[in-house]
């Protein structure tokens, strides 16, 4: 019974060194015009974002980041890829974002450079996915139910 599970353990890292061996480095992805494409999302908000080389302009609908995001918190959220890579300043972004309200976009905008950013420069993955600008917020609005004033609150009691 011993021998077998050594030989199991011997084939198994067997196989583990030849995948390594095997597996070559990511490829980035982009298009004709050199830019690298992602879907970004956070609560209802969608946004589709191109990246390329450039002089760190950001472009949202067809706006300037000042225009679209008033507050300065939501430029630093938008921000935030290019700081953990090190990379501020160095590409422009381009992105259209639909639904939400502006935080929900702020948050779609950041999941979208950062999938944008490791599709153009795979080697950022490992900065970009420790930091959690990977990971997609999952947290959205719960439905309301039946029978209540919302989703969880209910009607008033009355005793009389």
């Amino acid at each position: 019974m011993a021998k077998k599970l050594e030989s199991l353990k011997d084939i198994k890292s067997a196989t583990v060194a030849a995948e390594a061996e095997t597996k070559s480095p990511r490829k980035s992805v982009k298009d004709k015009q050199g830019r690298s494409y992602a879907t970004g999302k956070r609560k209802d908000a969608v946004a589709r974002v191109w990246v390329m080389p450039g002089k760190g302009n950001i472009t949202v609908n067809d706006k300037s980041i000042d225009e679209y995001f008033a507050r300065p918190v939501l430029k630093m959220v938008i921000n935030q890829p290019f700081v953990v890579a090190n990379r501020e300043n160095e590409f422009d972004v381009i992105c259209t974002v639909k639904g939400g309200g502006l935080s929900g976009q702020a948050g779609a905008i950041r999941h979208g450079i950062s999938k944008a950013l490791n599709e153009y420069e795979p080697e950022l993955r490992t900065t970009l996915k420790q930091a959690g600008l990977l990971t997609r917020d999952a947290r959205v609005v719960e439905r309301k139910k039946y029978g209540k004033a919302k989703a969880r609150r209910s009607y008033q009691f009355s005793k009389r």
